[in-house]
């Protein structure tokens, strides 16, 4: 590749006193192996890459690092140099010295350009130096790469690199590194049973990933009554769950041990080939529909050698008879194999209890969303008893509000904390107005409630519809709220189900307080206990019964809010969770909070336990579990926590 052409630029370029490289071991180095770094070829390149790193000079790295750069360059000479930019300017450092020696001029000289494959081994090679580099994201980087694509020849640096490291998290991951590559390219076995032991409480899936193929199996056909050498894990039997007859005489036949046993089809085709006269081994073609007949036909043509011998059913059990099938282990060393089926058992133990415990995070996570979208109706059904149907577009209301407010407030942490008193407002006002002129006039008229509030519910989604169209709305979350705690490759939950969660637990809260420690709260339960009475010492019933209802309908406002972080905000979102609300408050107890709060934790619960057990089919899960839910019901009909004493009503 080097240029032949002289150009009259090179010999001024060389006349002006282009800088001599001083000769110097990495200097000659580079001219020993110039034919090979010239061809750049991938197929040819690796012993010049493994000369430069064994040399173990100390200015190799900078050199490798300039030629994956591509700033590894030849002079008109055949001296190679190393070119950088300064201050806009090409300058031409020495490869042995690292010191400047004046501008390159580029044009006279021969860039050497590897190629992605070449790039690749040149990064391997450099893992070796960047391991201790001073720079700690080149040591993360060089993790990365072994991680990517491990070698063997990088166990011996990588353990060296330990000892000088100053990062606890790098050094942390150097130590787990090395225990994945002792335990596959260890020599010493204590070592690598040692490492797989370290390994046997990580449920990281590289470490199980790395342990599988030391338990690899191969069949291997035998003798019968022999035990084939190596580390083997088991003798099958032919005709069971590991090994079919059919398998195990097809690997005889792959082996050269047993005949093979011809088809149904080939025969017909080796009878059709040799039709002679209009017969196939003596058989009239006539009668070549009996089965028995083309048996016979192809024994006949079986005897003159024109076709294989056909292989009965004892033939079949002879030869299988005749031979012993084993699984033998890939990894030769028993001790190793049986560490790692151990390390496998208990990994898998963990993962099973990680597993269980990240389903009880998303039955949390759940259960908070359903108690965030029932604790208005636990207001509104639960305390005054009126049956709300229009109380998942209460919570609709909220999310398009929060949206609204998004796009005048492009801030999404000042959108978000405007648009939860936003909500409230909006959604209390639709509330106190839908109680005014409607449910005021339906109390206790069940009936007629559910069917009014039915018809509300079904316009409010119409009318969204043609105010906010058909199609989904973003509702974006600020970046704080983004990604997710991680606690390891199995468990998990993100940031935006924490704050819902954390949400709940504060209008929990605040629901508490309203209602035992406010006049509002005694009040309402005045007026829910005995309105008459409540009326006689100066509690006006109307009221109250108003400014509840807004509350309930303004909390369902500020659930919206929250679902609609995660979940698509459109006109039907609030019949999502309108079926849940009500469960929840049936469930746990009509008019007690903490039953609420009991009732979204078992539907929650019971809600991803069912989608463990079928995983592909959310829909089957929420039928089983309302199922579940009529039957508990039948069991107990007021409630997980049931009011008791006057409190209870009818």
């Amino acid at each position: 590749m080097r240029r032949t052409l002289k150009t009259a630029l090179a010999a001024a370029w060389l006349a002006i006193g282009a800088p001599m490289a001083q000769a110097g071991p990495v200097q000659d180095l580079l001219q020993e192996q110039g034919a090979l770094i010239e061809e750049s070829s991938r197929r040819s390149i690796g012993p010049a890459i493994d000369a430069i790193v064994e040399s173990g000079l100390p200015r190799v790295q900078p050199v490798l690092q300039a030629w994956q750069d591509k700033a590894l360059w030849i002079d008109a000479g055949g001296r190679f140099w190393r070119v950088i930019e300064k201050d806009g300017a090409e300058i031409l450092v020495d490869v042995d010295t690292g010191a400047e020696a004046g501008p390159a001029d580029t044009d006279a000289m021969e860039q050497i350009k590897p190629n992605s494959g070449i790039r690749a081994l040149i990064g391997t090679a450099l893992v070796r130096f960047q391991l201790s580099d001073p720079d700690p994201r080149r040591r993360q980087a060089a993790l990365t790469s072994i991680t990517r694509d491990p070698e063997p020849e990088l166990l011996a640096p990588l353990r060296a690199s330990i000892e000088t490291e100053t990062e606890a998290d790098l050094r942390a991951r150097k130590i787990r590194l090395e225990r994945l590559l002792t335990m596959r390219f260890g020599t010493d076995e204590a070592e690598r049973i040692a490492a797989i032991e370290a390994l046997s409480t990580d449920t990281a899936v590289e470490v199980r990933a790395a342990l599988n193929p030391l338990l690899a199996t191969r069949i291997v056909v035998g003798p019968a009554g022999e035990t084939p050498e190596g580390n083997v894990a088991r003798e099958l039997k032919p005709g069971g769950e590991a090994l079919s007859i059919s398998a195990a005489y097809a690997r005889l036949v792959d082996d050269g041990l047993a005949p093979p046993r011809p088809t149904d089809a080939e025969i017909r085709a080796a009878l059709e080939a040799n039709l002679v006269d209009g017969r196939a081994g003596g058989v009239p073609l006539g009668a070549l529909g009996d089965p028995a007949a083309r048996a016979r036909a192809y024994d006949a043509l079986a005897a003159q050698g024109v076709v294989p011998p056909r292989v009965e059913e004892r033939d079949v059990e002879t030869a299988l008879e005749a031979h012993a099938f084993h699984e033998v282990y890939a990894e030769p060393s028993e001790a190793v194999t049986d560490a790692a089926r151990a390390a496998i058992t208990s990994i898998g133990i963990r993962v099973g209890a990680m597993k269980g415990l990240d389903t009880g995070l998303d039955a949390l996570s759940l259960a908070s969303i359903y108690f965030l979208a029932a604790i208005g109706l636990a207001v509104t059904f639960g305390v005054m008893g009126v049956i709300n149907m229009a109380h998942g577009e209460f919570i609709m209301i909220g999310a398009y509000t929060a949206y609204l407010v998004q796009q005048v407030v492009p801030d999404r942490t000042l959108s978000l904390i405007a648009a939860l008193p936003a909500a409230f407002v909006v959604t209390f006002a639709a509330g106190v107005a839908m109680e005014r002129l409607v449910i005021r006039h339906l109390y206790h008229r069940p009936l007629e409630t559910l069917l009014a509030t039915f018809g509300i519910s079904i316009a409010l989604q119409q009318l969204a519809k043609i105010v906010f169209g058909t199609q989904a709305r973003p509702l974006t979350a600020p970046d704080w709220l983004g990604g997710a705690w991680i606690v390891n490759d199995v468990v998990g939950i993100s940031h935006i189900r924490i704050a819902i969660f954390v949400l709940a637990l504060v209008f929990l809260g605040f629901f508490l307080f309203l209602m035992k420690r406010t006049r509002l709260g005694l009040e309402t339960r005045c007026v829910t206990q005995n309105p008459g009475m409540a009326a006689s010492v100066g509690i006006d019933p109307g009221r109250v019964n108003m400014l509840t209802f807004g509350l309930g309908s303004g909390i369902a406002g500020i659930a919206g809010v929250a679902i609609g972080l995660y979940a698509k905000v459109t006109s039907e979102m609030g019949a999502d969770y309108i079926v849940q609300s009500f469960m929840t408050v049936v469930v746990g107890g009509v008019g007690n909070i903490w039953g609420t709060l009991a009732g979204a934790a078992m539907i929650g619960g019971l809600q991803k336990g069912i989608e463990v057990l079928n995983p592909s089919n959310t829909l089957a899960a929420q039928t089983w579990m309302i199922v579940a839910v009529i039957i508990f019901i039948q069991f107990r009909p007021r409630g997980i926590i049931a009011l008791r004493g006057r409190a209870a009503g009818d």
